[in-house]
Formats: structure tokens, C-alpha cells, sequence
């Protein structure tokens, strides 16, 4: 039995001793070495932080809006299929970890049998007992070219790829909410300001419908009045529209449509003013969890050229088994009755039609496209920031003209009621005064939250709290509640 062990010892020794999978390198990055110049908050302001570090709580100060992100993170149904596919790929993982140890099961036969009289050799009917009971390894690989290795390298690099892509569907779930929600309130204000406007509109027609039943104005005026409440009564319904559909988003988004109060009113003061420091183009590599996930994918095609190229080789099994077997019961348990078997096995490909190159090609391509994903993972990884970099450069400098070009058509309004109450000037010239400045601050207001969505926009696209994610050891599940600690 010694001689069992030994020759399974030495074996176990030889398994693993070498890999066929080639050095993994990745592909120089052709990213600039800096953003545009003048686009984003200096890097050296104190008062700026990088987005990976701050976690969307205290990025997101509105506490209606982190309810909504909070209910987001347990309800939605992406979150949860990307969980699931981060244990699909755990579990597989797992299956593949286990296949480079061997598994041992114990066992216990017992056979009973009768051969007849004319098969017998003595020319009687024999009855016959065998008892058996030990440990065995059946069909175990010895992984002498490491392509069970490689394959175990490969699940683990797709499990931390997955995982990494459930990191990126939350950064990207928290954005598309807050960037809803923001929406919505962009609607509900617009809606406000053109419901104050039809309200003022719906007072000034009666002013002129009295007058006119007077005598005091002309049906061209009274026209001309009648056409600025049906132009506010339509853009209030549009709105009213658009704000329903707005909500049908969040509420798919959320997974559930009753825990939203659309009756909240947000602060006055916006909650996502804090700057963020932009960086350098390279640390995306590592603030992105969807460069992250490309990078684990290189590598998980990577370690499948060497399961290709192990086919190559002779693929040896062992069938080990000890213990003890005996015709009878009551001497199973002797010493003589001690049993063993080892009996290993080689199998070397000789024909195959080509299987194995065409599975060898078969990785290198999927390895060459990897490496082709992975370069334009980057690519549009700096154009998000890039583009979330100029989209708040230029809307905060559109908003300054907006704030402006409201004032003027205030000012103007007044000065053309002015006059047409002094009858300096027609009421054409109100009425195209009244219709400039009502879409003057449905702009603004479009500026204003346009803004704010370029720098959710900018948290996203730079990672925002990834360093305050789950680890990749740490239990998916186990998301919802650390946010609900925070």
C-alpha cells in the first residue's frame, strides 16, 4: 500500500508544474497625457476631490434624492441580474478551482454471486461473496501542461471581469437616477413657471374681454391677447406630458412605482456643486470599473491560449483506490485483507481534423478582440469625461447669457406694456415680448439643470465612488446593506 501512496504523492508533485499561457502584456494606452486646458476645476484646488473617493452619498446631498438612489440600488432589476451573473460566475469559478485537486470518495460494495453448474470448473454450482470497503480517485488529471490551471486562471478572471461590470452597472444606475430625477425637476419647475405665466395670461384675457365689451379695444387685440394664453395652455400641456413620462423612467428605473414623492420640493440651493478634480486621463484605468472588467476579459482570453495549446499534450488520468476486500464479512477487517489498485492513464492526440488548432486559433482570435475592446473601453472612457468636461465648461457659460437674457426680456416686457398703455406702441409688440420671455426662461431653466447633469454626468464618467464599492471578495448581496448603513 505504501507503494500506492508513494507513486500518488509523486504525481501530485508533478501536477502543475508548468503553464502554456503566454505573458500577459497590455497594449500600450493612446491616451493624451491631460484634458483640454480650461475645461474643469484646477487640480490643485483644495477644495476639489477626486470623484473615485467621494461616495454618492455625500456627492448627492439632496436627502429625497438619496432616497430614491438607495431604493434604485435594492429594487432595480439590472442591479439584480448583474448580481446574479457575479455568483454565476463565482460558482463557475469555483468548479473549475476544484478540478486541480483530486476528489475522494470512500466506498462500500458488497456482491453476492452464483455461477451454475455447467460454467463452473468443477462442474458444481458455486456461491461466492465479495466485500469491499477503502478511498479512492477515479479519473483524476494530472496537470502536467497546466490546462486545467489555465482554465481555473480563465474562470477566475471572467468572475473578477463580471464583478467588476456589476461595479459599473451600479455607477451607472446611481447617474441615470439622479440624472431622471433631475429631469423631472427640470420639468416640474418649467411646468411652474408656465402655469404662473398662463395664470397671468388667463387674467390679462379677462382685463381684455371686459375692455372689449367696452368698446376700449379692438378683436385684433383681443385676439392677440387669446393667442398668448392658447400658446401658455399648450406648453403646459406639453410639459404636463413630458413630466409623465419622466416618471414612468424613474419608476422603471427604481423597480417599483410607490416610493416616490413627486410632491417633494428640492432644495433651493443645488446639492451637486461640489467640484471634482478631473485628473489624469491614466487614472481611468484604474477608477473604471468598466476598464477594470475589460482589462479581467484580456486576461481570461489570455489564459485560454494556454487550455488551447495543453490540448497539444498528453493528458494523463489516475484511478486510485485503497482499502480493505474480502469473501467474507467477518474478515474484512484482517490484515490480509488489505487492497489496492493504482492504475494511471495516458491519452495523447494523434488525429484530431484539426480540433485542437482550430480551438488554438479560436482563443488567439478571441484574445485579439479583446485587446481591440479593450482599447476602445479606454477610448470612450476619456470621451465620456472629455465630453462631461466641455459640457460643463460651455453650459455654465450659456447659463451666465440665460440669466442675463432673461433680465433683459423682463425689462423689456415692462417697457412694452408701458407703452401700450400710453399708446406709444401696439399690443403686437407685448405680445411678442410676453411670448420672447416666457421661452427665455424655460432656456434658463433647461441651462440650469443641463449643467447639473453634465457633472453627474462627470462623477459617472470618472468613476464616482468606486473606491467606496464592495470589494471583489465581498458578498454582492451584501451592497444594499452597507449603503443603508451610510
Amino acid at each position: 500500500m505504501s507503494l500506492h501512496w508513494n507513486a500518488a504523492l509523486l504525481t501530485v508533485l508533478l501536477s502543475g508544474c508548468t503553464t502554456l499561457i503566454p505573458p500577459h502584456t497590455l497594449p500600450e494606452s493612446t491616451l493624451p497625457t491631460h484634458y483640454q486646458q480650461g475645461y474643469g476645476p484646477n487640480t490643485k484646488d483644495a477644495a476639489s476631490a477626486s470623484a473615485a473617493n467621494i461616495a454618492w452619498q455625500d456627492y448627492f446631498r439632496d436627502p429625497h434624492l438619496q432616497n430614491v438612489i438607495l431604493q434604485a440600488l435594492r429594487h432595480n432589476h439590472d442591479l439584480r441580474s448583474a448580481a446574479l451573473r457575479v455568483q454565476l460566475a463565482q460558482a463557475a469559478y469555483r468548479i473549475e478551482r476544484s478540478a486541480q485537486l483530486p476528489g475522494v470518495d470512500l466506498g462500500m460494495d458488497a456482491k453476492r454471486s452464483r455461477t451454475p453448474s455447467d460454467l463452473s470448473a468443477t462442474g458444481s454450482a458455486l456461491s461466492s461473496n465479495e466485500f469491499q470497503v477503502g478511498v479512492g480517485v477515479t479519473s483524476w488529471e494530472v496537470d502536467l501542461w497546466g490546462r486545467i490551471a489555465s482554465l481555473n486562471e480563465e474562470a477566475l478572471q471572467t468572475f473578477l471581469a463580471t464583478n467588476a461590470g456589476q461595479r459599473a452597472v451600479t455607477i451607472s444606475l446611481v447617474a441615470q437616477v439622479a440624472d431622471t430625477w433631475l429631469s423631472l425637476y427640470e420639468l416640474n419647475e418649467r411646468l411652474r413657471l408656465a402655469q404662473a405665466t398662463q395664470a397671468n395670461q388667463s387674467e390679462l384675457l379677462r382685463i381684455f374681454t371686459r375692455r372689449f365689451e367696452v368698446g376700449a379695444v379692438t378683436k385684433l387685440e383681443l385676439t392677440q391677447v387669446q393667442t398668448l394664453v392658447n400658446h401658455a395652455e399648450g406648453l403646459v400641456l406639453q410639459l404636463q406630458q413630458q413630466r409623465d413620462l419622466q416618471r414612468n423612467a424613474l419608476h422603471l428605473l427604481i423597480g417599483r412605482a410607490d416610493l416616490i414623492d413627486f410632491n417633494y420640493k428640492p432644495f433651493a440651493n443645488s446639492p451637486l456643486l461640489q467640484p471634482l478634480d478631473a485628473g489624469l486621463p491614466s487614472d481611468l484605468l484604474t477608477n473604471r470599473p468598466d476598464i477594470v472588467a475589460a482589462e479581467h476579459r484580456l486576461r481570461a482570453a489570455n489564459a485560454h491560449i494556454g487550455a488551447a495549446r495543453a490540448a497539444f499534450f498528453p493528458r494523463i488520468s489516475l484511478t486510485t483506490f485503497g482499502g480493505l476486500a474480502s469473501g467474507e464479512l467477518s474478515d474484512l477487517l484482517e490484515g490480509s485483507s488489505r487492497a489496492w489498485n493504482f492504475a494511471p492513464s495516458l491519452s495523447l492526440p494523434i488525429f484530431d481534423a484539426g480540433r485542437n488548432q482550430a480551438n488554438l486559433d479560436l482563443a488567439e482570435v478571441r484574445k485579439d478582440l479583446a485587446v481591440v475592446e479593450y482599447e476602445q473601453t479606454i477610448q470612450s472612457a476619456f470621451r465620456d469625461v472629455a465630453d462631461a468636461l466641455a459640457n460643463q465648461h460651455w453650459l455654465q457659460q450659456q447659463l451666465s447669457v440665460q440669466q442675463q437674457a432673461v433680465e433683459i426680456q423682463a425689462e423689456r416686457s415692462r417697457l412694452a406694456h408701458l407703452s401700450h398703455e400710453r399708446g406709444r406702441a401696439s399690443f403686437l409688440e407685448v405680445l411678442d415680448a410676453e411670448r420672447d420671455r416666457l421661452e427665455t426662461e424655460q432656456q434658463k431653466v433647461q441651462a440650469q439643470h443641463a449643467l447639473l447633469r453634465s457633472r453627474v454626468a462627470l462623477y459617472a464618467a470618472l468613476g464616482g465612488g468606486t473606491q467606496h464599492l464592495p470589494p471583489a471578495d465581498q458578498p454582492v448581496s451584501a451592497l444594499s446593506s452597507n449603503i443603508a448603513e451610510k
